[in-house]
């Protein structure tokens, strides 16, 4: 159980030491937030998060897992068979993004024509300007 948000101690993500900016980039990172979301919904082991996440790279979905791991968002559970079946599960902690990462998710699939109309303005704008 994690304590309330307003008694816990803050950091200052505009403090240039502050590791929340570190925590910031982790969890803001594409492949974190699109991994965060599979194990939301369900356990998964290695070979079906990078079936499931297009594009991604056995070294970069390897290294995220791990990152996500140090950072208690993700549980990796590990069994002796053969060969050895891993997988994959997120924590009460990952959980607790879940809510603003399926919020950021949402506004990003259902926003996009009006940022790329933006993307094409500014565009244009740019290129009577030069």
């Amino acid at each position: 159980m994690t304590a309330p948000a307003q008694s816990r101690p803050r950091g200052d993500v505009y403090a240039a030491n502050c590791p929340t900016r570190q925590l910031l980039d982790r969890i803001a990172d594409k492949w974190s937030t699109l991994i965060l979301m599979l194990l939301a919904a369900e356990d998964m082991r290695f070979n079906a998060l990078k079936r499931r996440i297009q594009g991604v790279s056995q070294k970069m979905l390897s290294q995220t897992l791990r990152s996500l791991e140090r950072d208690g968002l993700v549980s990796r559970s590990v069994e002796p068979t053969v060969p050895v079946t891993v997988t994959y599960a997120i924590t009460p902690l990952g959980r607790g993004l879940f809510g603003s990462l399926s919020a950021m998710i949402e506004w990003a699939e259902t926003c996009m024509i009006e940022v790329t109309a933006a993307q094409r303005a500014y565009d244009l704008k740019q290129a009577s300007a030069g």
